[in-house]
């Protein structure tokens, strides 16, 4: 969950960023000079909606440090982390990837995510509630869950699809803002230009056209998130991983939305599960155990 909310706010952080920036620098002003030109808007968004998907996968891992507070582990401190280590390194070697640095962040409910620019540069994160609160086999199982996520390469398909609709989230923005500002705020205008009406709407509509955007990215999480179930239960073993997804259910006290949703703001419902980044625990559960035993 982690790991997709963070890139998602920083996406849309950055672009309405570059958006500012671009804006100051007169940019809008030359593509439109002359009435709008569809096809260097194109480009530009293209760009600069790609450029601001890439900022964010390279900045994934410190911003995940950051945020969670996670301590890299270098030198293991006890067992446990000594097994952690072992843990990660010997699925990456199984998954075919590189030793990703692994870190551990306290927080009281368990959580683990993967994140970082490619499958030899990764990062992989447990929280302290996630190992208090599982056996060595449950957490074994989530480890391979979060190696499938880096061996998958589910980080860049996501930054590819992330730029894909940021390109569209920045041409319709200002193809539509460009048309309001000329009727609304520009009316008898002789300067054909973007003003200062068009600058806000542009905003505006960006922001909201991004939190749409952000639930066909959560689709596609969602459908990532059986193939790693699937890679955890390959590396780990099938029962390990379902008695993980089961023990999960049980801490959440429920069948379908992580907390983190409810901190969001979003809660019950059809359109809660359109951002939801994870399908329910019990039909992840029932993939696992319709599926040939691993």
């Amino acid at each position: 969950m982690k790991r997709v909310l963070l890139f998602l706010a920083t996406n849309l952080a950055i672009v309405l960023i570059l958006s500012v920036v671009t804006s100051l620098l007169g940019v809008n002003h030359w593509l439109m000079a002359n009435g709008l030109n569809y096809s260097a808007l194109l480009v530009f968004c293209f760009v600069f909606g790609m450029g601001g998907a890439f900022i964010s996968l390279a900045l994934s891992k410190p911003i995940a440090k950051w945020t969670t507070g996670a301590r890299v582990l270098k030198e293991p401190r006890s067992s446990s982390e000594m097994w952690l280590l072992q843990t990660v390194e010997r699925q990456a070697r199984a998954a075919g990837v590189g030793m990703p640095e692994v870190a551990i962040f306290d927080a009281p409910e368990p959580n683990a995510f993967a994140t970082g620019m490619s499958r030899n540069n990764s990062l992989v994160a447990v929280s302290t509630g996630l190992l208090h609160s599982m056996s060595q086999d449950e957490v074994e199982a989530v480890l391979g869950h979060e190696m499938s996520h880096i061996a998958n390469g589910d980080m860049v398909t996501l930054t590819l699809i992330q730029g894909v609709l940021n390109t569209f989230v920045m041409f319709l923005a200002r193809v539509i803002g460009y048309a309001i500002d000329q009727a609304v705020f520009r009316r008898g205008a002789d300067d054909r230009g973007p003003g200062i009406g068009y600058f806000f709407t542009v905003m505006i509509l960006q922001l909201v056209f991004g939190i749409l955007a952000s639930m066909i990215v959560a689709w596609f999480s969602r459908r990532r998130e059986f193939r790693a179930d699937a890679g955890g239960a390959h590396l780990a073993g099938k029962r390990k991983m379902i008695a993980a997804l089961q023990r999960l259910q049980a801490a959440h006290g429920e069948s379908s939305l992580p907390q983190n949703m409810t901190a969001m703001g979003i809660t019950g419902g059809q359109l809660a599960r359109l951002f939801a980044s994870h399908p329910p625990l019990e039909v992840r559960i029932a993939a696992l155990q319709q599926a040939q035993t691993a």
